[in-house]
């Protein structure tokens, strides 16, 4: 996230009224834990939640539920130069939290806090962070500094460690209703029928519809979803569908495949699952959840190689047309087992 340029309030995306007001009351309480764990779908608005906190947090004269705006705290907090407030992603290109980071964040918890207030620190995504950096952040959970409070953006909550999920107050949040999406995407397109559509390409999450319209590639992500079900359906050849893919990142190839095997599997009825050919479809799924696990992790495959090996791997299911099709064919050559 760029913290350099803000507004000068920050304020929580509209869908999330009900958490911010749990979390409003805590706050005007003195209840307020000193570490939470956001936990939701990607795409949602998380990072903008914990940003909105975090400046509430910092400022020195809010007197409302959002920060001020006016005091030199909130300055400071718009031109990402305030000196109580730490951002932890991956740095660089690197996709992963890395034990540096947080052994600097630990030395930050330690020192005063320059406004005399609190210190906040926000880690995102928390589940990007290597072993050695789940391991230098427990102390700090463990032992928390006075008027500190940590953050963690999370998109899979596995990701995290149980030790660092059970020093966390847990906050869950909900994929948002389609109509609060509309209205909020309509603000960017001005259009209804273009935020639909654009909602739509994302499967329902808000900010990822929000980037395709803005960066104009809503009609590459459409065709490599089409592609995608064309061979599927037998249509296209492998390297013909990993094509529409190359300017595609690739962890948004990996959601769009593994929500196509799902859409499959939710089409077929109980014998078909059984099948040898219904259950290599799970196991397609086990290891694109690998991958996303890797590539989390660190990983750098090389996209095209990696997108070409799932759709081949895809296309030695299907056999000579569709996969719902084989499925059916090899249902009366199989003993389906009950157990």
């Amino acid at each position: 996230m760029e913290l350099s340029g803000l507004p000068q309030i920050s304020l929580p995306m509209p869908w999330h009224t009900r958490e911010w007001a749990q979390l409003q009351k805590r706050l005007v309480a003195d209840q307020l834990p000193h570490a939470l764990l956001l936990i939701g779908g990607q795409s949602t608005g998380k990072s903008q939640f914990a940003l909105a906190l975090s400046r509430l947090l910092l400022c020195t004269q809010a007197d409302s539920a959002v920060n001020c705006g006016r005091c030199h705290a909130c300055d400071l907090s718009a031109s990402g130069n305030h000196g109580d407030f730490r951002w932890v992603q991956p740095a660089d290109k690197s996709r992963v939290i890395k034990i540096e980071q947080v052994r600097d964040l630990v030395r930050f918890t330690n020192k005063t806090a320059g406004f005399g207030l609190r210190k906040v620190i926000v880690l995102a995504p928390a589940e990007n962070m290597n072993t050695n950096a789940f391991n230098a952040l427990l102390k700090s959970l463990e032992e928390p500094a006075k008027d500190t409070y940590l953050i963690l953006v999370c998109h899979r909550l596995h990701g995290v460690p149980s030790t660092i999920r059970s020093r966390c107050q847990i906050l869950r949040f909900a994929t948002p209703h389609k109509d609060a999406c509309l209205d909020w995407l309509d603000k960017t397109t001005e259009n209804r029928e273009h935020s639909q559509r654009a909602l739509s390409l994302a499967d329902g999450l808000p900010l990822r519809a929000h980037q395709l319209y803005c960066d104009g590639a809503g009609e590459e992500f459409a065709a490599g979803r089409l592609g995608l079900r064309a061979l599927l359906d037998g249509n296209v050849t492998v390297l013909q569908a990993a094509a529409l893919w190359s300017e595609i990142d690739i962890d948004i190839f990996l959601v769009q495949l593994a929500k196509e095997l799902q859409r499959l599997l939710g089409s077929l009825r109980l014998d078909q699952l059984r099948t040898t050919r219904g259950r290599s479809v799970f196991r397609l799924l086990d290891e694109i959840v690998r991958l996303q696990q890797a590539v989390s992790a660190g990983a750098n495959p090389s996209k095209q190689v990696a997108i070409e090996a799932l759709l081949s791997n895809l296309y030695r299911m299907l056999g000579t047309g569709p996969l719902n099709d084989n499925i059916q064919t090899h249902i009366e050559g199989e003993k389906v087992a009950y157990e």
